[in-house]
């Protein structure tokens, strides 16, 4: 359902809104339905880590102690 919420459009005006709008629509559904949408880039694990970790150190073991 459309609704036109200001001015008045004429007969035409309306038409070509409607007709763009099942346009649209129809390109959408043109899509191969078995076929997965390709993924967002998001949710790419390579995102998070862009650059390479640090290893530890040769002494590293004995940074890891919390006395108490």
């Amino acid at each position: 359902m459309i609704k036109v919420v200001r001015g008045n459009p004429t007969a035409e005006e309306l038409a070509a809104a409607l007709a763009v709008v099942r346009a649209r629509a129809a390109a959408g559904a043109e899509q191969t339905p078995g076929a997965a949408p390709p993924a967002p880039s998001w949710s790419d694990p390579a995102r998070i880590a862009r650059r390479e970790t640090r290893r530890p150190g040769p002494r590293a073991w004995a940074r890891t102690y919390w006395p108490g």
